[in-house]
């Protein structure tokens, strides 16, 4: 007999004297944790302590009405030269880039009236497109207050993954009613789409893995700025 086949055999042994293992079902495990962060989600509490923890990762916060959005939004994307906005992201936002004499690339157009699918020219823009684009405009799907973190889960006014980690510069719009308290509800609101994948952002991109310097944009964009809205 090999050592392997007596290897074998004696997990066979012992595995046939041991009892089954119950099944445990998603049911079964203790949820004890804290459901609720310390603020109330979608409170100006909240709001205002997503903006404090951002700043702390040195991510750029601008605060503004929603009559204000498009304004502001083109304010920080005036020197990009060229921006890339999925094709979900309100018009208006769009228009104001446009308008501010940046280039304005649309990833992934919309279906049109024709039933067969898109028109011909809707083909995403390529990662080296992507990479040579300045900078990346787009909205979120929730902001978590306790940990300044904000999440995008390709929705239409989101786009794809690629999207947002290839620019260098990504302008990410945030209503006040999108921010909850803690990471459990925000988890629950993504539960809704569980097929979308999810983006979940904590400041610029940085790492500080050689010799503990801080080195940014590394895995994603370097230069994040948030606009909070309301």
């Amino acid at each position: 007999m090999s050592a392997r086949e007596t290897v074998l055999r004696r997990i066979r042994v012992a595995l046939a004297a041991t009892p089954s293992a119950p099944v445990v079902t998603a049911d079964d495990v203790p949820r004890t944790y804290a459901r609720e962060g310390a603020v109330p989600s979608r409170s100006a509490a909240a709001v205002d302590l997503l903006a404090d923890r951002l700043v702390d990762y040195r991510a750029t916060v601008l605060r503004c009405t929603p009559d204000d959005v498009a304004r502001v939004v083109a304010a920080q994307l005036a020197d990009a030269g060229s921006v890339v906005v999925p094709a979900g992201v309100p018009a208006a936002w769009a228009r104001a880039v446009a308008e501010a004499g940046v280039v304005v690339r649309v990833d992934e157009p919309a279906v049109d009236a024709n039933p067969t699918g898109p028109p011909a020219d809707a083909v995403p823009l390529s990662h080296a497109e992507l990479d040579a684009t300045g900078a990346v405009l787009t909205a979120c799907r929730v902001a978590i207050a306790e940990t300044g973190t904000i999440v995008l889960d390709a929705g239409p006014d989101q786009g794809r993954r690629a999207l947002t980690l290839l620019p260098d510069r990504h302008v990410c719009v945030v209503r006040a009613d999108q921010v909850v308290g803690s990471v459990p509800q925000a988890v629950a609101l993504l539960a809704e789409h569980p097929e979308r994948p999810l983006t979940w952002i904590s400041g610029p991109s940085a790492t500080s893995d050689i010799e503990l310097v801080r080195v940014e944009g590394v895995h994603g964009p370097r230069d994040l700025r948030v606009v909070l809205v309301g």
